[in-house]
């Protein structure tokens, strides 16, 4: 049985709207909705956030509060690294996606040698670059900062010295620049993206398995496909943005997109996923309560946090 402990990061300096940092409160409201003790069963850490910066100058457009990153980065990072030393399974809720950058960073100080796949149930790709981004949000780079990719390629910005050097530091963190393999990368619902992002999805051959070939092929063939493309991985790292969920449900988080998952879909695969021995983290980000009727995108949260959780301590 895994021990399971609870990751709370409660930023929203990567996204472009305001009101993710509630999502994490907004799912435990939801679990008292629901009349369920979750929240009391698991040991949990809360991660210091920086959300001051959100009332402060840009100082870098292209990254921006790329600072505040770092700093996050190096917490939860500890936090993850430490968890998995100590024989948790790190369940990690973070408000935006940009923090999961630091949750691989974390995975990878914890199993140095480990050949870390990555499943990333999103409506967007987040390999954007400070030098590609058309909005200098962070959430949109995080899975660029594992790949240790720059897309100069496709280059439209360039950046001051500081930017650049903080850049690095995400990329670097941790001392191990790539932490994941492009071809360890699978997009599941994948269907908003930039130009300069497809070039790198391209360029890298990276995976994606659209919304339909779920619906069509159902949540047991699509996760035996996604495992067996990533057999050569000894980890594996889920990161579920709920933004992947279809805009009719999803209208709790900053980017809603249509022609995106059910919940029941999202909720069968990622429970598929959980119950293969090397699913080491779970993530799932970008709830906002701030935009969300009768606190639905949250609750639809909770549920497949909780099947999800159920089904690692089952196993």
């Amino acid at each position: 049985m895994k021990n399971i402990k609870l990751i709370e990061v409660a930023s929203e300096i990567g996204a472009g709207t305001r009101g993710a940092s509630l999502g994490i409160d907004a799912i435990k409201i939801a679990a008292l909705d629901f009349m369920s003790n979750f929240f009391i069963h698991f040991p949990s850490e809360k991660i210091d956030v920086e959300n001051n910066l959100l009332f402060e100058p840009i100082q870098s457009p292209y990254a921006k509060r790329i600072q505040g990153v770092v700093n996050i980065y190096e917490k939860l990072s500890e936090a993850v690294s430490e968890s998995i030393k100590g024989n948790f399974f790190p369940v990690v809720l973070s408000g935006d996606h940009s923090s999961a950058g630091g949750t691989i960073t974390g995975i990878k100080i914890a199993k140095p040698k480990s050949k870390l796949g990555v499943i990333w149930i999103d409506a967007h790709a987040d390999l954007h670059t400070p030098y590609t981004t058309p909005t200098g949000n962070m959430h949109g780079m995080p899975l660029a900062i594992a790949i240790a990719e720059d897309n100069v390629e496709c280059k439209i910005h360039k950046l001051d010295d500081k930017t650049d050097k903080l850049w690095k530091q995400l990329k670097t963190m941790g001392g191990i620049s790539p932490k994941v393999l492009p071809e360890d990368i699978v997009f599941i619902s994948l269907r908003d993206f930039e130009q300069e992002e497809k070039a790198l999805i391209e360029k890298h051959g990276i995976k994606v398995i659209t919304t339909g070939e779920v619906r069509r092929n159902g949540a047991e063939s699509v996760s035996r496909k996604v495992l067996r493309y990533l057999s050569g991985c000894t980890d594996i790292y889920v990161s579920f943005d709920v933004d992947s969920l279809d805009s009719s449900i999803s209208r709790g988080t900053g980017t809603p997109v249509s022609n995106g998952l059910k919940e029941r879909e999202a909720e069968d695969l990622i429970s598929k996923f959980m119950q293969n021995r090397k699913i080491c983290c779970f993530e799932i980000t970008e709830v906002n309560p701030t935009l969300d009727k009768e606190n639905l995108m949250a609750e639809i949260a909770f549920n497949i946090l909780q099947r999800s959780v159920n089904v690692l301590m089952m196993n």
